[in-house]
């Protein structure tokens, strides 16, 4: 995690009893500007494999022609539509075009059930299809020892189609899940739910993310020069560590960058992207 990003939480990270450390009133902090770390402040990175990253380089391949679809609770690109895959940077238009109900399902598992017995029948972990381990590794390996009294953990399955060769989902099989020889009981639920059909098309913004990188610092870098001492020295200290003191100085030095357009910003907090002194920095500021 970045120094900045830690910052950039506030009051929800820093409310924990951290020894008695408090937020403090304002921050200065100027960290050296990769383009990568200027890229990602105007634009998402998705992992491959991950949903964004399918979606957009679906639509990518798809081209003009045809349009590439998506069926689910919600939209994908929701703080962002710029998007960086496979080193092109694109714009991506997230349309809605159709609402259905659907039937969704979650998996109930009691870790320490009061009765194991199977009613349906029981089946061994390794004997799981593929769908339900994908589902289920993480749950039954990293939380099998959390047991309260009733259900331990939920999962939620979705619909039919998406539980794919379940035994479970939509009709189960198996009451009982069987692991390293402890017995678990197993129930499923439904509920009906809104699903919103949406397409996708992209427009390529850089044929890389160098160029990407360059449109943003001739709208956004400036240079911070012509300083006091006082105000060298908040600099200085926001590079060596982060500056978190009210004072003139740091006042004066926030107008400075409030008079130019933040990379993001807020009433309260922004990020710039600044030249002081030969290198490139980006800079966060609360005030």
């Amino acid at each position: 995690m970045r120094r900045r990003e830690f910052l950039a939480g506030g009051t929800a990270l820093l409310a924990l009893p951290l020894a008695g450390c408090a937020h403090p009133p304002v921050v200065l902090d100027m960290e050296k500007a990769t383009p990568d770390r200027i890229a990602d402040e105007r634009s998402l990175a998705p992992d491959p494999g991950s949903e964004e990253y399918e979606v957009v380089a679906a639509a990518a391949e798809a081209g003009e022609n045809e349009s590439v679809t998506r069926s689910h609770r919600n939209d994908l690109f929701y703080d962002t539509d710029t998007v960086r895959v496979n080193n092109t940077v694109y714009e991506v238009s997230e349309t809605p075009i159709e609402t259905t109900e659907v039937t969704e399902y979650e998996l109930h598992i009691d870790f320490n059930p009061d009765d194991a017995t199977a009613t349906r029948g029981e089946i061994a972990y390794t004997d799981l299809p593929q769908a339900d381990k994908e589902l289920l590794d993480i749950v039954v390996t990293d939380e099998s020892k959390r047991t309260v009294d009733g259900v331990d953990i939920t999962v939620n399955y979705g619909t039919a189609a998406e539980a794919g060769d379940s035994v479970f989902v939509p009709d189960p099989q198996y009451d009982i899940l069987v692991y390293n020889g402890d017995r678990y009981r197993v129930t499923v639920t439904s509920q009906q739910s809104t699903r919103t059909t949406y397409r996708y098309d992209v427009t390529t913004v850089a044929d890389s993310v160098g160029a990407f990188v360059d449109r943003i610092r001739e709208q956004y870098r400036f240079t911070l020069s012509g300083l006091s001492a006082a105000e060298r020295d908040v600099v200085d200290d926001a590079i060596e560590g982060g500056y978190f003191e009210e004072s003139e100085a740091f006042q004066s030095v926030a107008e400075r960058f409030r008079a130019y357009d933040a990379l993001s910003r807020s009433d309260s907090y922004g990020t710039w992207l600044v030249r002081y002194e030969s290198t490139e920095y980006l800079a966060y500021i609360e005030w």
